[in-house]
């Protein structure tokens, strides 16, 4: 859902040269910036350390959702697959920013009851620790599709049926995937000039959309 729009915003964008996607599934897609990888154990990412030398910016989508898979299932998607691969990503590319799609709520005590929460917290402060010297943790909240797909679980159906009145309700607590794969490329590759870890609430990342749509050329 993000990755997707993360993908297509990234080969439309002028400031980034290539693109390479690393994932699963064929994309089925042919675009003169884009190398295709496909990886099919994420349990293991030693394979991909020349594919992944030289990189200048990683953005991370990988995850799944709550009540779609097993808690089990769901720690080694969530927390082993993203500290599996950053660990290889900065053994070839040490300069390389990391741009990773946590959540609202993620908690890095790991407190929470909620097993999202505790799993995104507990891949955040993997990352942190693993020396990134850009390192940026979007945490969302509702994320809408932008396009029309099969819904997951029961609540992501009902929040799609529900959409105009729950954005109307609460606004600070949507946000498009298209816009946050947008906002996710922009500052992947933005030069910060500076080392930092940076957690971006919702309200973050739609500050940073407004202001970058009164920026960018119509």
């Amino acid at each position: 859902m993000v990755g997707g729009c993360a993908l297509r915003y990234a080969l439309q964008n002028p400031a980034v040269g290539r693109v390479l996607s690393i994932g699963r599934k064929n994309l089925g897609i042919s675009h003169a910036k884009l190398t295709e990888v496909q990886h099919a154990d994420f349990s293991d990412c030693s394979a991909l350390a020349g594919t992944l030398s030289g990189q200048d910016a990683a953005v991370f989508c990988l995850g799944t959702y709550t009540g779609a898979v097993s808690e089990a299932e769901m720690h080694k998607i969530t927390v082993d697959y993203t500290i599996e691969f950053a660990r290889v990503l900065r053994a070839a590319s040490p300069d390389a920013t990391f741009a990773f799609l946590s959540g609202k709520g993620a908690d890095p005590t790991g407190r929470s009851r909620i097993a999202f929460a505790r799993f995104k917290g507990a891949a955040e402060n993997a990352l942190t620790g693993a020396g990134f010297p850009r390192l940026f943790l979007f945490r969302p909240a509702y994320i809408y599709p932008v396009e029309p797909r099969r819904e997951p679980t029961v609540s992501y159906r009902l929040l799609r049926a529900i959409y105009p009145a729950f954005r109307a309700l609460f606004p600070r607590l949507v946000i498009r995937s298209d816009d946050l794969g947008g906002a996710m490329v922009d500052i992947a590759v933005q030069d910060g000039g500076k080392h930092e870890a940076v957690a971006l609430e919702n309200c973050d990342i739609q500050a940073f959309v407004e202001q970058a749509k009164l920026i960018r050329p119509s």
